[in-house]
């Protein structure tokens, strides 16, 4: 072994210097010291211990104390220990225990679903690797997959899975499936000659085999170039390590929320004491009040209301097929403005399909979906039963073909193809027409074949039919058509002409064009192994393609509803691309771009033209990743889905990536945010509506719970500077403050949704919770609740009633008010009579907190803790109508916010 080799991964990096495909076997053979015999145990080892296992290597796990230890730098925990500690100081154990546990709970809460999320990541890291078949010292062994080493021979057969980056020595009919790396939906045909070009994208070196890809056709034998962190595999691993995640909208709106509350807090503890201090009251007596205040101010219930928020939110996810791993970034779904998705198996079913079928003269469309065998065949927009012709054309697509369909789940009608996805697709087309593959395999045994290779672009099989001997072809619709002299049409043979050998070639390339994949078939009696070069008789063609999901066109539409602007990037040929995007409507009056043209563009360009481009085609992982990186310049809010290895760097840096958990990798699903349990688009719409209602609920929420506070501060604040008596105790400040605004609170954060949740435009990325509407209403409501607090308190007094009553008058008039201001708020554009009661939680909440009122007001024990007397029902109705009287002023708020909204 050549002495210049080092232990670095990035000596065997197709990225960083080697382009085996454009290299003479002789060539890396020499450079590898390795030969077609095989590698020498010693070598083996000593390879080994040089470059390390042939595995990807593992990120450090987080550890469950440094889990715990990150629950505690939100700010808005670090506010509620202060304020509990200082309560603790100022002697009310009873309110230190109250913030303590609203803490407690949210760092639990918090806690325990990032730990579930860190074990299920680490139960799908810690998956079993293959084994592999190579070629050591002449003689075939079985080993495990990470002791594959560079300058091993590596033995392909049909359904292994690759163990390491590879140039092909030999081939026969070998095709790999490279979805998972470059996106390519198709199984690509392999070959050994040298390419020419070296700056090939990884879907057309057709001479080489890459880490984590799988043959599902033929066999080979190749020489290993890189291995473990070297492969393409393990540099795309490597790229995660360079982008770097950023925090959520909500993390970033509740820490800006958690600062501007910190120091209102200590401002108005100062103020209290200083103004309280200079009138000559006592400092112990106004230090307590100041703190009532400032825990007034500080909304406590926040950290629990977004985490039972986000919690819930999670759950109801899971209901609908997504998996989150870190709870915030379900609300980083509701700002989302555009979604990068994934053609294969996302956009699309990921089961071929014929679609369209060339029989005679006639072009039959075929319907349904899937491997499901069941639809209809239509010409001329009429169904029609197959005919003579039909039936052959279908029944010659099965026999010369080796997949099977199978009922994997009965019951659940379940189907899967054991074998080449496109001969399934032929199979399932001709059960379609009652030509199941059991039956026909028995009316017609297989005798013979000739394989199909990338030479000769078919298969031929070889039968004993009713009618004596017969032999089947399928493959290029040129390479078929050079061997046949008749046709069928109109149920017999007739001659083909040149002319309309044109006519069917013409007729393929607009399948092609469509974005199908084009078959053609043929037959012949009495054929043997050397006489199927011609004579044959042309039966028609197949054109077939992986056809999108219904639901995703439909989410498509949703998507343009909510103002979000769905893009599709694929490994996959620009004529698949567009037929798919065009099918689904995504591709509307946007372009196409293939990864060559974006390869051409700077950054800067780039990121000038991407609001235009709706679809991408042949796109390398790093495409991806500057795609996103343009859209993020741009002021975008990106999500991103994928499955393959080639999609984990982007997924990583967009603000919100989506793995596919049943095709998607390891590294995939390591570097995404959240995982689709069903791989479907649709799922990705309805994490969008859950991650838009979890934000509505926390603007509900504070909304309603500050626009309160202002209120208290704002009543405190006036009364301090006029020179009036305090119009509530500091224990009634914090029974306002820990009770009412408490469960109400809470019930906000399960508040149902808007039905115009999804009709509505998203939010600007960087927009806070925070916006002139808001505050607006916030103001408002603020401002009517301490105007009639104040004015109650000052009647109260100058109308004879004594300090203890009028305080109490006012304490219970702001508890009130404030239920009102609960349901106001549920919304901050519709109603309050629209669905009032529709939140039961909420109904709950106040009823419940109505019952400890009336106890605070009636028991004397509760009395003389709260400073309170016994109310009349007059008292009671008196009230009550002050404290109805904030919805007709938010009504009228709500009003001029909708105008405002029309104007704009």
């Amino acid at each position: 072994m050549p002495s210049t080799r080092t232990s670095e991964p990035e000596e065997y990096s197709n990225g960083a210097g080697h382009s085996w495909h454009v290299r003479s076997l002789e060539e890396l053979q020499e450079e590898l010291d390795a030969g077609l015999e095989g590698l020498t145990g010693d070598q083996a080892v000593d390879r080994l211990d040089r470059y390390g296992p042939n595995e990807l290597r593992k990120s450090g796990g987080v550890s469950a104390w440094n889990l715990l230890w990150v629950q505690f730098k939100d700010v808005l925990i670090l506010i509620l220990l202060i304020a509990a500690g200082l309560s603790v100081l100022s002697g009310h154990g009873v309110e230190a225990a109250a913030i303590g546990a609203i803490a407690a709970f949210t760092v639990v809460l918090g806690f325990i679903q990032e730990y579930r999320s860190e074990k299920a990541i680490e139960a799908l890291r810690e998956m079993a690797a293959p084994g592999a078949t190579v070629i050591r010292e002449g003689q075939e062994q079985e080993i495990p997959a990470r002791e594959v080493v560079p300058g091993d021979i590596l033995l392909l057969r049909t359904g292994d899975k690759v163990p390491a980056d590879a140039r092909l020595i030999e081939v026969v009919n070998l095709q790999v499936v490279e979805a998972a790396l470059t996106g390519e939906s198709l199984p690509v045909e392999k070959e050994t000659g040298r390419l020419e070009n070296p700056d090939l994208p990884l879907g057309d070196r057709t001479n080489m085999v890459y880490s984590g890809t799988s043959v599902s056709y033929g066999r080979g034998k190749a020489l290993a170039v890189a291995t473990g962190m070297a492969t393409e595999f393990g540099r795309i691993a490597r790229m995660l390590e360079t982008v770097d995640t950023e925090r959520t909208p909500l993390q970033k709106n509740l820490d800006r929320v958690g600062r501007i509350l910190a120091w209102v807090a200590l401002g108005v503890v100062i103020a209290v004491v200083g103004i309280g201090v200079l009138r000559g009251q006592d400092l112990i007596e106004m230090a307590i009040f100041g703190i009532a205040l400032a825990v007034a101010v500080v909304p406590e219930a926040l950290p629990a209301v977004v985490t039972i928020s986000l919690a819930l939110g999670a759950r109801r996810l899971v209901r609908r097929n997504a998996l989150v791993r870190r709870l915030p970034v379900v609300e980083t779904l509701g700002s989302t403005t555009v979604i990068c998705s994934d053609k294969t198996g996302t956009l699309t079913r990921n089961e071929m399909t014929v679609r369209h079928l060339l029989v005679g003269e006639r072009e039959i469309l075929v319907t349904g979906t899937g491997y499901r065998p069941e639809g209809a065949f239509r010409f001329e927009g009429k169904d029609i039963e197959p005919d003579s012709a039909l039936k052959s054309l279908l029944r010659a697509g099965s026999l010369a073909s080796d997949a099977h369909l199978e009922q994997k789940e009965e019951g659940r009608e379940h189907w899967i193809v054991n074998g080449d996805p496109t001969e399934g697709a032929l199979v399932v087309a001709a059960a379609k027409a009652g030509l199941e593959k059991n039956e026909l395999e028995s009316d017609y045994p297989r005798k013979d074949e000739i394989p199909f290779s990338s030479e000769a672009k078919r298969m031929t099989t070889f039968h004993d039919g009713p009618e004596g001997q017969i032999a089947f072809s399928k493959g290029a619709p040129e390479i078929i058509l050079n061997a046949c002299q008749r046709r069928w049409i109109q149920e017999e043979e007739v001659a083909l002409d040149d002319e309309t050998r044109k006519e069917i070639l013409r007729t393929a390339r607009g399948m092609a064009e469509q974005g199908l994949r084009v078959l053609a078939a043929s037959c012949k009696a009495n054929a043997g192994k050397n006489d199927v070069e011609q004579g044959m008789t042309f039966l028609g063609l197949f054109g077939l393609i992986d056809p999108p999901r219904s639901e995703a066109r439909e989410a498509i539409k949703t998507c343009r509803l909510a103002g979000i602007r769905p893009v599709m990037m694929t490994g996959d040929h620009p004529l698949t691309a567009r037929a798919v995007a065009q099918d689904l409507d995504l591709l509307q009056d946007g372009r196409l771009l293939e990864g060559a043209d974006l390869e051409k563009l700077s950054d800067d360009d780039l990121a000038a033209q991407v609001r235009e481009i709706e679809c991408y085609a042949r796109v390398s992982p790093q495409h991806k990743l500057r795609v996103v990186e343009a859209l993020q310049k741009n002021g975008e809010s990106v999500a991103m889905t994928g499955d393959g290895v080639n999609d984990a760097p982007a997924l990583k840096k967009a603000d919100i990536g989506i793995a596919m958990a049943i095709t998607g990798t390891d590294v995939t699903r390591e570097a995404a945010d959240m995982t689709l349990t069903d791989d479907n688009f649709a799922s990705i719409v309805a994490a969008v509506e859950e991650g838009r209602g979890i934000f509505s609920n926390i603007k509900k929420y504070l909304m309603y719970l500050l626009s309160s506070n202002l209120a208290e501060i704002g009543l405190i604040g006036t009364a301090a500077l006029a020179g009036l008596p305090m119009p509530l105790t500091a224990l009634q400040i914090l029974y306002l403050n820990l009770a009412t605004d408490g469960l109400p609170a809470l019930a906000l954060a399960v508040d149902p949704a808007e039905p115009d949740l999804m009709k509505r435009q998203p939010r600007e990325p960087g927009e806070g919770v925070f916006t002139g509407p808001v505050i607006f209403l916030m103001s408002v409501a603020g401002f009517w609740i301490m105007a009639v607090g104040l004015t109650l308190f000052l009647w109260a007094r100058k109308s004879g009633h004594s300090a203890e009553e009028a305080m109490t008058m006012t304490f219970v008039c702001l508890v009130l008010i404030e239920f009102f201001n609960a349901y106001n708020f549920r919304s901050d554009r519709h109603s309050v009579l629209r669905r009032p009661f529709a939140n039961g939680w909420l109904n709950l909440a106040v009823a419940w907190e109505i019952l400890l009122l009336g106890l605070i007001v009636y028991v004397p024990f509760l009395q003389r803790i709260f400073n309170t007397y016994a109310l009349t029902l007059v008292d009671w109705l008196f009230l009550a109508g002050l404290a109805f009287s904030i919805s007709p002023v938010l009504e009228l708020a709500k009003w001029v916010v909708r105008r405002r909204m029309v104007e704009t």
